[in-house]
């Protein structure tokens, strides 16, 4: 990754933390994020360009933005996307009032778990002061699991920043 697209993600990711330190909060991104991102897939895999699924071209196109990024975190959420737009386009196999009524569900639900998050972190999310962050907010979960995992432990520091005083 080149020094610059480093320090990008670094600072995106360390800005996206700041909103998150509740303990709850980050519970809710973990159902939030990925129900809000499958949602969007699924209206995009009932159309078409060029005989392929836009839902495919919109995920190529993020996880290639979320590889350039940072490589390790961009190749985990290739393996979270491929399941995530196979079930999209499953679902959008039954017709457009099934993967309509499916994206509701799964739209409105994300977005309800986040918004219940946020009331406990007391803060509002980082998307309303910078769109980028709903970019970021899928590599932050993923972030998460890698450093759980004992991975990406570079990040840490900026992810969690600097210990509150006791």
């Amino acid at each position: 990754m080149s020094r610059s697209l480093d320090s990008l993600f670094a600072r995106q990711l360390a800005t996206y933390a700041s909103y998150h330190r509740d303990h709850r909060n980050r519970a809710t991104h973990f159902i939030g994020i990925p129900a809000i991102v499958f949602s969007i897939l699924v209206p995009l895999a009932l159309a078409n360009v060029g005989g392929v699924s836009a839902a495919l071209l919109v995920a190529i196109a993020a996880v290639l933005g979320w590889i350039a990024l940072d490589r390790v975190i961009g190749f985990a959420m290739l393996a979270m996307m491929a399941p995530m737009l196979l079930i999209a386009e499953w679902v959008a196999g039954f017709g457009s009032a099934t993967a309509w009524t499916v994206f509701a569900i799964f739209f409105a639900g994300g977005w309800a778990f986040q918004l219940v998050g946020h009331v406990w972190e007391g803060r509002r999310p980082a998307l309303a002061d910078n769109l980028f962050q709903a970019f970021i907010g899928p590599m932050f979960i993923m972030a998460e699991v890698l450093m759980a995992l004992g991975l990406k432990q570079d990040l840490k520091a900026s992810i969690d920043g600097p210990s509150p005083a006791r």
